[in-house]
């Protein structure tokens, strides 16, 4: 007998949804209920962080092109095994929580370097998704001053969840704390370090220079040890030294090779300038994270250069990596 039109519209029925069934669905939804597989993701797969009293989860490793299937910038404070500082939220940090199994209504504040767009895209995600939650408490957000090209970081939240802005109907962060409210804390780039304290978190926060974007470095001191988040930036301003000086850790982004001229250039350091930055600053230990193509396919000139300045412990992060503050 030969096919008919129905009889091809009953096939093409069956291979659509039988596709859809084995690549459309999460495994998850489709394994038995003995297999051990978990209803939230692939968290069971993610190696867990050491067994210290701070470390750093790398969220997001990566930078603004998506060609290298990382997540864009983001980093999580665990102290004592909570979960307690988001360090910015670029685009795929919400997955990495997810997978992670940590909720966003968890943290205790949020700091944001500066308001491109790979270190900001997931903010208001998270905050949608902390609104489903029994959070009450504000939420403190923590980022720079703006300028006449960038908003400060009140200035920037509202131009999305604000009165006319493209999420407004998300404003009661804003307005009546509904469903809590969020403690946006502008910190002026300019002058002398400033410091705030989160419970018995103390944050130092300093303007560091990356182009003409008002940008800020931070010093986390949490349980005894010290935290610096160089955030992008070129790490030639003495403000941001001295603020990092002794830091059990360092986390600096690598962003252009060693011999990268033009406008990214002015914006971030060279693999030499980031190792003679953590040799002058006496840092006890080197992660490069916000990794580009560019640098990373250069990344055996880059290393000499960086090892021609600096001696200690080096590691390249990738999303999900966990380093222990010791």
């Amino acid at each position: 007998m030969r096919p008919t039109w129905r009889h091809l519209v009953v096939l093409a029925h069956v291979l659509v949804w039988g596709c859809a069934s084995s690549r459309g669905v999460p495994r998850s939804a489709t394994a038995s209920a003995n297999d051990g597989a978990s209803t939230l993701g692939e968290a069971e797969h993610v190696d867990p962080c050491p067994n210290a009293q701070v470390a750093v989860r790398v969220l997001g490793s990566g930078g603004p092109i998506v060609d290298d299937a990382r997540a864009s910038t983001g980093y999580l404070l665990i102290v004592e095994g909570r979960p307690r500082l988001l360090i910015d939220a670029g685009a795929g940090i919400a997955l990495r929580l997810g997978q992670l199994g940590v909720s966003p209504e968890r943290l205790d504040a949020v700091l944001v370097s500066h308001v491109h767009v790979d270190h900001t895209a997931d903010l208001i995600s998270l905050l949608k998704s902390a609104s489903f939650s029994e959070r009450r408490a504000p939420l403190p957000v923590l980022g720079p001053s703006g300028d006449t090209r960038f908003p400060a970081i009140a200035a920037f939240v509202h131009a999305q969840i604000g009165e006319g802005g493209a999420w407004s109907y998300l404003g009661g962060f804003l307005g009546e704390g509904e469903p809590f409210a969020l403690d946006l804390r502008e910190l002026d780039v300019r002058g002398a370090a400033r410091t705030t304290s989160i419970d018995e978190l103390r944050i130092e926060a300093v303007g560091v220079p990356h182009g003409p974007v008002p940008a800020l470095g931070f010093v986390v001191h949490a349980a005894g040890r010290r935290v610096a988040f160089g955030g992008d930036q070129r790490l030639d301003d003495p403000r941001f030294l001295e603020l990092a000086r002794d830091a059990d850790l360092l986390i600096a982004h690598h962003a252009v090779p060693e011999t990268h001229a033009g406008v990214a250039a002015r914006l971030h350091a060279r693999p030499s300038q980031i190792g003679a930055f953590a040799a002058r600053a006496g840092v006890r230990r080197l992660v490069l994270s916000h990794h580009m193509r560019r640098s990373l396919e250069r990344w055996t000139e880059g290393e000499a250069a960086l090892r021609a300045q600096y001696s200690g412990p080096l590691e390249l992060a990738e999303d999900l990596d966990c380093f222990a503050v010791e």
